[in-house]
Formats: structure tokens, C-alpha cells, sequence
């Protein structure tokens, strides 16, 4: 069953007043508040001036009970949530009209920097346009996921979705185990990398990739994205995809632990799949030192990076300077490299075991 049909008319206020009974946040919902407060306030502006605005696409949930409904509530976005966060949002006060607004109808009126609130009590006309203007929404009946996903794909097709947000809604057992390890804590709270426009997601999908293939692996989109169409197709079973992510979950346990509240060593994705499989590499007991390794490494590497750039050319041969810190990060220019993974591995590996030995050198020494 597939369904795409217009609700009758219903008012801006009707849907307001009904926003507990929508799901906003269904899996594969790109994450709210991305839309800056000029973007929603243009869309404010659009509406009381009367402006066509463009429509919103409901999943219809109470035509009878559905699997999909996880939240038993009767409706779902599938495209749109900006559009409603930006309405509510000025309806609960938290958004004012920007300084440039101006009223069409009736130019005389200073309206500039108003709340919903101010309009009530100074312009209740006004407000009360913005609660009749009719919101044009799309009624979706179905009881298959991937007619919701794929309908969603192909009405953000020709908007800035990153690759990240289109594999969260598309099928398949993938999706959904990446959302899981995306809510970790080591996400919330380690990583000083923007999550906003599913960067956790993108991420999270690097580390479950390399996870499952037991190996450092290419982790460009293309192959993220062939990775979430086999787990559609794979034969095998959902399970193997599962302890996969829970193998990920285990290491990042220990990552959480390591890494500090919005670690400086976290400020990109470019290092955390390597950081992840060193991690993985060694034994519990090793981990403790992992931090101040790291720290020191990045900052002797970063120290290389400068002086190489301020010599002639940004040259340096590898006899003034150390040729694996030189190597390291002429690699990090191919962080998603099959290849740059397996080098820069393989360089913290040794520098990690000679930064052990020289520590219990320091130990022996101090306790003659």
C-alpha cells in the first residue's frame, strides 16, 4: 500500500496546536536546527506575507496501527521539519521577525524584531493571519519503510543532503545499526567535530565498515554507500552486521574512557579510524598511556608540518627531519586512503611501542 494524497486545509494553528502528536525525529530524518535563524526567519517573513510555501510531506499514521509507528503518534514527517521547527519555533517565542522585515500589507506598520507574542497584543491581525495561513501537507499512507525512505531520498534530491543523511534513509539493517553507535557517548561527548548535518553518522559508518571487514578499508562514501546496499542484499544475516556493531560499541566504550570532553585530538574525522583501530590493537591494560602518546605524537607531527612548510619549496629532506613524521602527514592528505589508513597505522603502532619502552626505561632508571 502506497498512498500520496493532500490533507484539507488545515491552518498553521491546527498543526501547532497538534505538534506533540508528530513524530519529528523518524530514522531517516536528517537532524533538526540545521536552518540558521535568518533561514527560519525568512520563512516567518514568507508566510505573513503570503507567499507560497512549499509542501510538507506527513507519514499518516491513523488509518490503523503500523509497525513503522514506532512512537504511536499519528504522524511523521518525511519532508519538511525545518519548515515546522522554524513555525513552532516563533509560535513558542523563541524566533523574532529580522530587523529588515517588512509587512506588505500594510508598510506603515513597524513589525521588525517582534516575537508571536508581540504581535498578539500589538498587531492581533497580523497574528492572526500567520495562525489561519494554510500549510499545504502531503498525506503518505503506506505500510512499507522503504517506500517512506525512498520518498524522502528522491524529495531531497536536489537539496544539499550529505552523503551521511542520504544513507540514513535509505533501508536496510545498516542504517540502523549506525544510528545506534552514533548515540554513544564518545560522540556526545569526546569528539569536537560537528555532528550537525549527520557527521556521527558518517563516522559511526567508517568505524562499523572497518569493523566488519576485520581490516583497515577505504572509507570514501562510495564505498559507505556500497556497504549499506549489501547489508540490503547481503545474504548474509542480520546478526553479522549486529556483532559487528556491537564489536564498535566495546572499542568506543574504551575511547570514552581515553579521549577527553571535546578532545583537540578529535577536532577532525580525519584521524578517528585510526585512532579507533590502535585502540582496538592493544590490550586493555595498554590504554591508560594512549592520550599522552597521541598528544605528544600530534604535536611533534604538527611541529614537522610547520617547519617543512617554511622551508624553501616546503621541502625538507628526511635527514634534517624525522622521514615517518614527514610520511605521516603527507598521508593525512588522503585521510579515506585504503593505503594512508594502513601507513599511518603502522606509524603510531611503532611509535606507540617505542614511547612504552622508553617509559619503562624512565621506570628502571628511577628505581635504581
Amino acid at each position: 500500500m502506497f498512498k500520496v494524497e493532500p490533507y484539507a486545509a488545515r491552518t498553521l494553528s491546527w498543526w501547532y496546536t497538534r505538534r506533540d502528536q508528530i513524530d519529528m525525529d523518524p530514522p531517516y530524518q536528517r537532524r533538526g536546527g540545521i536552518w540558521s535563524q535568518r533561514d527560519q526567519a525568512y520563512l516567518i517573513d514568507s508566510i505573513i506575507n503570503e507567499y507560497d510555501v512549499p509542501k510538507i510531506y506527513m507519514a499518516d499514521f491513523s488509518f490503523g496501527d503500523s509497525y513503522l509507528n514506532a512512537k504511536r503518534k499519528p504522524y511523521a514527517v518525511i519532508d519538511g521539519k525545518q519548515r515546522l521547527e522554524a513555525i513552532f519555533s516563533f509560535f513558542d517565542g523563541r524566533l523574532k521577525l529580522e530587523k529588515n522585515f517588512e509587512y506588505g500589507a500594510d508598510s506603515t506598520l513597524n513589525l521588525t524584531g517582534l516575537t508571536y507574542q508581540d504581535l498578539k497584543i500589538r498587531y492581533p491581525q497580523v497574528a492572526e493571519g500567520f495562525d489561519n495561513f494554510n500549510l499545504s501537507v502531503m498525506k503518505v499512507i503506506t505500510d512499507d519503510e522503504s517506500k517512506i525512505n525512498e520518498l524522502f531520498v528522491r524529495l531531497n534530491r536536489s537539496k544539499p543532503l550529505t552523503g551521511a543523511e542520504l544513507r540514513n534513509a535509505m533501508a536496510g539493517i545498516v542504517p540502523e545499526i549506525i544510528r545506534d553507535i552514533s548515540v554513544h557517548s564518545f560522540f556526545e561527548r569526546c569528539v569536537r567535530f560537528s555532528i550537525d548535518r549527520g557527521g556521527d553518522w558518517n563516522a559511526a559508518g567508517k568505524l562499523l565498515l572497518t569493523e566488519f571487514r576485520g581490516c583497515l578499508v577505504d572509507t570514501k562514501r562510495t564505498h559507505l554507500n556500497k556497504f549499506v546496499e549489501e547489508g540490503q542484499r547481503s545474504e548474509a544475516q542480520p546478526q553479522v552486521f549486529a556483532r559487528a556493531g556491537e564489536r564498535v560499541v566495546s572499542v568506543l566504550d574504551k575511547m570514552a574512557v581515553i579521549f577527553a570532553e571535546k578532545d583537540s585530538l578529535l577536532a577532525s574525522q580525519g584521524s578517528l579510524v585510526v585512532y579507533y583501530w590502535l585502540v582496538r590493537s592493544i590490550q586493555e591494560a595498554q590504554t591508560r598511556p594512549v592520550r599522552e602518546f597521541l598528544v605528544r605524537f600530534q604535536d611533534e607531527a604538527q611541529r614537522v608540518r610547520r617547519v617543512v612548510r617554511a622551508s624553501p619549496g616546503g621541502q625538507a629532506s628526511a635527514q634534517e627531519f624525522d622521514a615517518e613524521l614527514i610520511a605521516y602527514n603527507t598521508y593525512t592528505q588522503s585521510a579515506n586512503d585504503q593505503g594512508s589508513l594502513e601507513a599511518r597505522y603502522a606509524i603510531l603502532m611503532r611509535r606507540f611501542a617505542q614511547f612504552e619502552e622508553t617509559a619503562r626505561q624512565t621506570i628502571q632508571m628511577s628505581g635504581r
